[in-house]
């Protein structure tokens, strides 16, 4: 038997042995190596991003304030369920962006035992601008592609999203 096949003889594209993987699978390994990029560099613009709205944020503090800006006020239990995090981690970076003067804490009027979080003014507007900065930024990269295809690969993109959360 030839060592550069999977056992049966198959090879993959590249002529290598396709090491035992099926061939209605090598698109889930082609999603998965699109995804690793994707994620990877998502990640890097995400710490991009933060250090637009304050050079002392946390790249995964970012989301809280995106969050915020699109939902308004939320409890810390509702952001930490969002973002996936406990209590303490959620509690630690509130205090960082406080700090920063980006969020404030106001009791919550449903329930004097808890408190809701919010975007400063100065928050708002920081994260506004950097987000309005990436707005252009995807018009610019995705230019050359259809309205219709850049609202199908949003829409794929929710659905990935969703899946994801289950």
């Amino acid at each position: 038997m030839h060592e550069d096949t999977d056992g049966d003889g198959r090879e993959n594209e590249s002529g290598a042995p396709s090491r035992g993987v099926e061939r209605d699978d090598r698109e889930f390994l082609s999603l998965e190596r699109e995804l690793t990029v994707l994620f990877r560099r998502a990640r890097a613009n995400q710490g991009e991003m933060a250090r637009e709205v304050h050079p002392d944020l946390e790249s995964a503090a970012y989301g809280l304030l995106v969050r915020l800006e699109e939902c308004g006020r939320q409890r810390a239990t509702e952001l930490a369920a969002y973002i996936g995090v406990g209590k303490a981690t959620m509690s630690r970076q509130l205090r960082a962006l406080e700090q920063l003067g980006l969020v404030a804490r106001a009791p919550d009027p449903a329930d004097g035992r808890a408190w809701l979080v919010d975007l400063t003014e100065e928050g708002r507007t920081r994260v506004s601008r950097v987000r309005e900065a990436r707005r252009e930024r995807y018009v610019s990269n995705f230019s050359h592609w259809d309205r219709v295809e850049v609202e199908e690969l949003a829409r794929l993109l929710h659905q990935l999203n969703r899946g994801m959360e289950k």
